[in-house]
């Protein structure tokens, strides 16, 4: 919408832009206040300025633990520095399963979308099938046009069986891959 408040866009896209939003604040507020933690942390680390944050620590660390050698006292860690190592370890783990955390719940929202996509893909070929059906019903019932046979029309009138679709899929694919090896359409 302008700031004017009048709309640029076709109601129709707006409610459909209404629609995916919509899903994005669903599961956003379904999110526990820990997933919420984890998905600001994941994004905190996302970041590139992340990474000079990290080489700074190190760095530093390595720096005070050098300086208090050069002044001839007893590092907190001295070389090779396995405190460091054990930390910079347990700090790779922890981002580990906090990047599989966050994207399980972001393969959930994925989820949702592919199948909202599905179901909305289905629904279309339905309705053209429809149109398509309804079309061909005017031509034969209308004086003024040649009734003849059209065969294309009459296939495309009927609707896909997603079934059929599917298990054509799966023949394909085995016939591409005959031991079965990367096969990614799931079985009913």
């Amino acid at each position: 919408m302008s700031d004017s408040g009048a709309s640029i866009l076709p109601a129709h896209i707006e409610e459909t832009v209404r629609a995916i939003a919509r899903l994005q604040a669903d599961h956003r507020a379904r999110a526990t206040p820990l997933q919420k933690v984890l998905d600001a942390m994941t994004a905190r680390a996302g970041r590139p300025s992340f990474i000079p944050m990290i080489t700074l620590a190190v760095a530093g660390w390595i720096a005070l633990n050098m300086g208090l050698i050069w002044l001839h006292r007893r590092p907190i860690d001295g070389p090779p520095f396995v405190w460091l190592q054990g930390v910079i370890t347990l700090a790779a783990l922890f981002m580990t399963a906090l990047i599989l955390t966050t994207q399980r719940r972001e393969d959930e929202l994925a989820g949702f979308r592919e199948q909202l996509t599905l179901e909305l893909g289905i629904l279309a070929e339905q309705k053209s099938a429809k149109i398509i059906e309804l079309l061909e019903e005017i031509r034969r019932d209308n004086p003024l046009l040649p009734n003849r046979v059209d065969a294309h029309a009459d296939a495309l009138a009927a609707p896909a069986d997603p079934e059929a679709v599917l298990e054509a899929i799966r023949e394909t694919q085995a016939l591409e891959m005959p031991n079965g090896v990367g096969n990614s359409v799931p079985t009913a």
